[in-house]
C-alpha cells in the first residue's frame, strides 16, 4: 500500500495583471485584471512507505507547490492527495503530527531564543513523551553535534548550525515522513556530507519516509534511488535513478598519463577531447567500447604511467533530458 498517493493534482493562481502608468493604476485600484497561472498540472505518483525520492526541477516548474499542497499549507485547484489516508488540507493538525518539514531558507525554530528552548517550546506542541523526547534529543545531539550551539540563539547560528538544528526539529515527534526543500543549501562540503548522512541514517534506522527537493544534483545521487522530475508544472520522468545512468550515462571519460609526450595522438574508438603535455583526456561510449578494451589498444601503442576513468556527472545528465525531452527517456 501507497503511503503517500497523488492524483491528476492541479494547482493555478491567479496573479493581479499590473497596469502601466499612473491612470492604469487608478484604474486598478477599482477594476482589477487578473492573469492565470497554471503551476502544476495534472500531476500524479505514489510512494511507498520507506523510500527516499528525489523531487527535483528547475526554478518555477513546481516543486514547492506541489510540497507545499501535500503538507496541507496550500489547496489545490483540483485533484486528490492521500497522505497515510489523510487529506492534507483538510485534517490540517492531524497530517502535521505525521510529518517533518524542513524548508532551506525558513526556520521553524524561534529567532531570539536558545535552540534548545524552541525543542522544549516544540515538545509542548505535539505533546511529545519526555522519555521519547529525551531519547530522540540524545540521539540528534550524538549525531548531528547539536551540543555545541544549544544555549546559543537562533539568531547568532551560523547557517550550517541552523539546519542542523530544523531537521532534529522537524523529526522531535518521530514523523513517518519528512519533507526536505533544499536542505544543504549554503553549507560546506563537511557539513552537507553530515547532513546526508543523518538523512540515511534516519531512513535505514526509522524506516523515514523522504521526499527531497534540491538544485544540489549530488544529494539525488547520493541519496535517492528514485527521481521525479518536472517540468512546467508536468511530470517528464518518474522512475529509478540508475535508469537515468543508464540512458544518459552512456558516455564516460579516460584520463591518462602518458610516459613519453606524444604528438597527434588518437585513439579508435574515443575521441580526445583535450591534452595537457603527456596527458590525455579521451571521451568514448561505454556501449561501444569498454574501458578495459580501450586501455588495451593504448598500452599496445603507448606506455602508460597512470590512468583514471570518470562517469558523467547527474548536472549533465538532467541538462540533457531537459534538451532533448520526454521521449527520449521512457
Amino acid at each position: 500500500m501507497s503511503l503517500i498517493e497523488v492524483k491528476h493534482l492541479y494547482k493555478q493562481y491567479d496573479v493581479a495583471k499590473r497596469q502601466e502608468g499612473m491612470w492604469g493604476a487608478v484604474r486598478s485600484l477599482f477594476h482589477r485584471e487578473y492573469l492565470s497561472k497554471m503551476a502544476v498540472q495534472d500531476i500524479s505518483f505514489t510512494i511507498k512507505a520507506g523510500e527516499v525520492v528525489g523531487y527535483i526541477g528547475p526554478n518555477g516548474a513546481g516543486k514547492s507547490t506541489t510540497i507545499k499542497m501535500l503538507t496541507g499549507i496550500l489547496v489545490p485547484t483540483s485533484g486528490d492527495i492521500l497522505i497515510n489516508g489523510i487529506v492534507p488540507y483538510k485534517e490540517r493538525q492531524k497530517n502535521a503530527r505525521q510529518i517533518g518539514v524542513v524548508f532551506g531558507q525558513r526556520t521553524q525554530l524561534w529567532w531570539d531564543l536558545p535552540a534548545i528552548e524552541s525543542f522544549e517550546l516544540l515538545k509542548q506542541v505535539f505533546q511529545i513523551p519526555q522519555q521519547r523526547y529525551r531519547k530522540n534529543m540524545d540521539t540528534f545531539a550524538e549525531i548531528l553535534g547539536l551540543g555545541e550551539f544549544m544555549q546559543t540563539p537562533v539568531r547568532q547560528l551560523s547557517l550550517g548550525q541552523r539546519m542542523r538544528a530544523d531537521i532534529a526539529a522537524s523529526l522531535l515527534h518521530d514523523p513517518s515522513i519528512l519533507f526536505l526543500d533544499e536542505p544543504t543549501i549554503g553549507l560546506d562540503v563537511v557539513a552537507k556530507e553530515r547532513m546526508r548522512t543523518f538523512i540515511k541514517e534516519i531512513n535505514q534506522e526509522r524506516g523515514v519516509t523522504v521526499i527531497l527537493t534540491t538544485h544540489d544534483m549530488s544529494d539525488i545521487e547520493k541519496l535517492c534511488r528514485r527521481m521525479i522530475l518536472i517540468d512546467k508544472g508536468q511530470v517528464m520522468y518518474d522512475g529509478e535513478l540508475a535508469k537515468i545512468k543508464e540512458k544518459f550515462g552512456q558516455h564516460r571519460l579516460l584520463i591518462i598519463d602518458l610516459e613519453g609526450e606524444e604528438s597527434g595522438f588518437s585513439m579508435a574508438g574515443a575521441e580526445v577531447i583535450r591534452e595537457e603535455g603527456n596527458r590525455k583526456w579521451l571521451r568514448f561510449n561505454r556501449r561501444q567500447i569498454s574501458a578495459s578494451q580501450l586501455i588495451n589498444q593504448i598500452s599496445e601503442r603507448y606506455e602508460i604511467k597512470d590512468l583514471a576513468i570518470s562517469d558523467p556527472e547527474i548536472d549533465e545528465m538532467i541538462r540533457q533530458i531537459y534538451e532533448k525531452g520526454i521521449d527520449q527517456i521512457v
